[in-house]
């Protein structure tokens, strides 16, 4: 990447992380036009690759940013002493609603690139998305899973409700419904439910 990037102005700047963010998100890389995504910046296609060299250089750049962006909101948000499993879950929930704030597709790019095939672009974030894996890894072991009711596997329980918060933010971005507070409400909503129905 071009680091004189850094030297635009911070709202032209965001436009472009959050065209690719969105563009990459929705569609994958495979799928993903250069096209669609300086058409959704209202930039050059010649600006784009005059700091980015390349689609594949955009993904890494905007990978790179997205661990290091979402890692310290969570970081900002999770307390270290908290073991609870929907507590924790909600901490998490929160990071990634004040990055939402910022990078409204940040949270859905990263999840998507979890289900990336196209073998040059996981090489390309090979090592950012084991640093991000290592992180989310960290804050699943910090679950006390034997605070749950004997016969709950914490597990599967943590998993039905990591699938059900990804599956509320996609329906949220494919109705353009989507508002990161309002996201937020309704993910704490399924949690608070489910946490009633697993300690009756």
């Amino acid at each position: 990447m071009n680091g004189k990037f850094f030297d635009l102005k911070k709202e032209k700047q965001d436009r472009m992380i959050n065209a690719a963010l969105k563009v990459f998100g929705m569609q994958g890389y495979r799928h993903a036009s250069t096209d669609e995504i300086v058409k959704e910046a209202d930039i050059s296609k010649g600006l784009l690759f005059h700091y980015f060299g390349s689609k594949l250089g955009l993904y890494t750049f905007v990978y790179d940013y997205s661990v290091r962006f979402m890692t310290l909101e969570l970081k900002a948000c999770i307390n270290p002493l908290t073991t609870e499993l929907f507590e924790l879950m909600k901490q998490m929930e929160q990071g990634k609603m004040h990055a939402m704030r910022a990078y409204p597709y940040m949270q859905q790019f990263l999840n998507r690139a979890m289900t990336e095939d196209v073998s040059e672009a996981l090489l390309a974030v090979e090592e950012k998305r084991n640093l991000w894996l290592d992180s989310c890894a960290r804050w699943y072991n910090q679950i006390d899973m034997s605070r749950l009711p004997q016969g709950v596997d914490g597990s599967r329980l943590y998993k039905m409700m990591e699938l059900t918060i990804k599956g509320l933010m996609t329906e949220k971005f494919e109705d353009h419904s989507f508002q990161p507070e309002m996201l937020y409400d309704e993910i704490c909503s399924y949690l608070n439910m489910m946490k009633r129905i697993v300690y009756r």
